[in-house]
């Protein structure tokens, strides 16, 4: 499912980036992972904690944008973690069952507070801040996020199976 190539974001949430006392790790970690998969990174922002910093980061990455904006950091339970209350506030539709399979992915994914869903034409997911928690959340969906994207814009996709491929044009029978 994973061999269309689509546009993607990511957004390190993390008071201690923006001031300068913290490397952005996981940012770099997700950039490299999406590269990776044959994706295409067009935009990596830091901004600091907080719900409204998040909505309006947000609101700014996925302004007139047709792809994946993957978050990292602020989905714990610290004071500042608000990346998912900041989701919330400007998401379209949520997307529960990408939440649901990150958490999955690991026991620590039980701490999680991350959301998912829509926001226009954009796909947003929320991920933790530790650069191996964020690359193996985003690896339990990223097979699946390039036809939930394709879907944002155009309705007449057809639903991939298992094991068939994930567009008509990849079957080997053409059809």
């Amino acid at each position: 499912m994973n061999d269309i190539a689509i546009d993607a974001k990511v957004l390190t949430v993390s008071d201690g980036v923006v001031h300068g006392t913290r490397e952005d790790k996981s940012g770099a970690a997700l950039e490299a992972q999406l590269t990776d998969a044959g994706h295409t990174v067009v935009a990596r922002e830091v901004t600091a904690d907080g719900t409204e910093e998040v909505a309006a980061a947000l609101r700014r990455l996925a302004d007139g944008f047709h792809g994946l904006i993957v978050t990292t950091g602020g989905t714990g339970f610290g004071p500042r973690d608000r990346t998912p209350e900041g989701t919330r506030a400007v998401i379209d539709r949520e997307a529960p069952g990408l939440a649901e399979a990150m958490r999955l992915i690991n026991p620590l994914g039980r701490l999680s507070r991350g959301v998912a869903g829509t926001l226009g034409t954009a796909l947003i997911v929320n991920t933790p801040g530790s650069s191996n928690g964020c690359v193996e959340c985003l690896g339990a969906v990223l097979d699946v996020v390039p036809h939930a994207v394709r879907l944002l814009v155009d309705n007449d996709d057809p639903h991939p199976s298992a094991d068939a491929p994930a567009h008509p044009h990849d079957s080997p029978h053409g059809h």
